[in-house]
């Protein structure tokens, strides 16, 4: 009886799981595979929220096998190693896995297609798993990848996207491949203490609700910060927990401004692929150079510092960072307000943000992430780079009464309205009664004419 092996990497799903689908077409057993991989934790990636809810998700991955007569089998160490042990143990004639798009998948990729094919067996690598549209299947006439995401979001619009696949009745698992013990969040250190529930169980039910009672309201609210109105499907698409071409589909049968707002969202997911995948060095580097010199030294870290732990006095900045702290999680308007601070009204180096962002996020995808800060650095694909985020008049505009600061930041609980957004404009009286609360570490006219001077006047 033919085998081949199934190694999910973040497409840890069995609903419109292709590789999945193309192994039991294909075979008579299978032998779903997860490999622990250490070299992700040696490089610094393995961050605790995020280790939570993968260990949610295999243990859902594995009951859910288990329903269909199936398991999973985990092995931890080298992924490279590790498939071909299996590969071995199985008398497997293939493998087939999800396309990645960072260079570290890429070069994990080559290395298990050679040793494979060293070995005799075949490698097969499904793209439209962790995207809707593959990453080089959009491409301008005059370049490898869409450099503006306009012009990308016009074309990804128009593509065909394949039929969605529903979950296997029964997957057959051959004896006996052993397996490690399923990791669990149980004991793991520094978790945020709002962490949500990993698994596609849970991300289907956050789908179904989404879709009936958020999605029409999307356009509209979706910066609404108290209204905490977004989908907070980002970490099952990270996990793949959830499939990209599925929620395409079921928000576009769904309709409306709402639902189209939310596609929208999902292309520049995979807008951001697209270019890690052509330009995989701006996982770390600018993608176009500003010649930053950001600011280093003591009076730097000791901002950072202040930024990191919610202290900055700029209640919106402070409450979003403190939500991220909690939660593992951010309101994509909070990322946006907490990126602008740093990068451009405290002139820190984009990466320090970008690496604090990943330490936390349990959404934190590299593509993503990455491509995100330096958006909002102006040093990645923004076509109006020296673009700055006031948090004040961005506080009024999208947390107009403070709801969403008082709710963070409980020293200025007492103080009502608007004026929650401004505490060092208080009456003396108010003021002491918040006095626990910092005092801003920066001027906003300074920063800005800092900003403005390290980019050159502009």
């Amino acid at each position: 009886m033919n085998v081949s092996v199934v190694l999910f990497t973040s497409d840890l799903r069995l609903h419109d799981q292709p590789p999945l689908r193309a192994a039991l077409d294909g075979s008579g057993e299978v032998v779903p595979l997860f490999v622990v991989d250490r070299a992700v934790a040696a490089a610094g990636f393995a961050a605790p929220n995020r280790l939570a809810f993968l260990a949610d998700c295999l243990r859902d991955l594995d009951t859910g096998l288990r329903e269909r007569g199936g398991r999973l089998v985990v092995r931890s160490g080298d992924v490279v190693e590790e498939v071909c042990r299996v590969v071995c143990e199985a008398d497997a004639d293939e493998v087939h896995m999800a396309a990645d798009v960072s260079a570290y998948a890429r070069l994990r990729e080559g290395r298990l297609r050679r040793a494979l094919e060293g070995e005799g067996r075949r490698l097969h690598v499904h793209d439209t798993v962790t995207t809707a549209v593959p990453p080089g299947g959009l491409t301008p006439a005059s370049s490898d990848h869409y450099a503006v995401f306009t012009p990308y979001f016009l074309q990804w619009s128009r593509q065909p996207l394949r039929d969605a696949l529903g979950a296997p009745r029964t997957v057959r698992v051959p004896d006996p491949i052993g397996s490690e013990e399923l990791p669990s969040r149980r004991g793991l250190p520094g978790l945020s203490p709002g962490l949500a529930p990993g698994g596609e169980a849970a991300g289907r039910r956050r789908l179904t609700a989404w879709l009936r009672d958020g999605v029409a309201a999307y356009e509209d609210r979706h910066d609404d910060l108290a209204g905490d109105a977004t989908s907070r499907l980002s970490p099952h698409l990270h996990f793949g927990t959830l499939s990209p071409v599925e929620l395409v589909h079921r928000a576009r049968r769904k309709g409306g401004a709402g639902a189209d707002a939310f596609v929208r969202q999902l292309a520049w997911r995979d807008f951001h692929r697209q270019v890690l995948a052509a330009r995989p060095d701006a996982a770390d580097s600018d993608y176009r150079t500003k010649q930053d010199r950001w600011r280093s030294g003591r009076a730097a870290r000791k901002d950072i510092e202040a930024w990191r732990e919610g202290r900055t006095g700029y209640p919106v900045v402070d409450a979003a960072m403190r939500q991220l702290m909690y939660e593992g999680w951010m309101h994509n308007r909070g990322r946006l307000l907490t990126a602008s601070f740093l990068t451009k009204t405290l002139y820190i180096d984009w990466r320090v943000g970008a690496r604090h962002f990943l330490e936390l996020l349990v959404d934190g995808d590299l593509a993503n992430n990455q491509l995100n800060w330096q958006w909002v650095a102006g040093t990645g694909t923004d076509t109006r780079p020296n673009r700055v985020l006031n948090p004040v008049a961005q506080a009024r505009r999208h947390d107009p009464d403070g709801a969403y600061v008082r709710r963070w930041v409980p020293e200025l609980a007492g103080i009502e309205g608007p004026a929650v957004h401004e505490p060092w404009k208080l009456s003396a009286p108010e003021r002491a009664a918040c006095a626990s609360y910092p005092d801003p570490v920066v001027d906003l006219s300074e920063g800005l004419a800092r900003f403005r001077r390290a980019r050159g006047g502009e």
